[in-house]
């Protein structure tokens, strides 16, 4: 089993989300977090005064999936997130030791 975590844009979830439906993955966590990367922010006048905006808004996609679903999950999010613009995101994948399910306590 694998841990597939994903930094995207906020506004590309809806079709992230599309493409891993359409691909029979339903099981995700999202989480919305600030990062920053290569985008570097931008600059925003407030009240008059010049602030400087080097956290954006990006959303964090965790999904468990078996092995061999890994690719598929992989190419729904790269689809689903790609605009072809610095800042599309990142994807991770990391093994999972072990994980149990609590309700009934056995190990998937």
């Amino acid at each position: 089993m694998k841990l597939i975590i994903a930094y995207t844009r906020p506004e590309s979830l809806q079709q992230v989300k599309q493409e891993l439906y359409q691909r029979n993955i339903y099981a995700m966590s999202i989480t919305n977090i600030l990062g920053a990367g290569r985008q570097k922010g931008y600059v925003e006048m407030y009240r008059g005064i010049a602030t400087e905006v080097n956290l954006l808004k990006k959303i964090r996609l965790e999904l468990a999936v078996p092995d061999e679903t890994v690719k598929t999950a992989i190419e729904a999010i790269m689809t689903g997130a790609r605009t072809g613009k610095e800042g599309d995101g990142v994807v991770f994948v990391l093994d999972v030791a072990e994980n149990y399910r609590i309700r009934t306590g056995e190990s998937m």
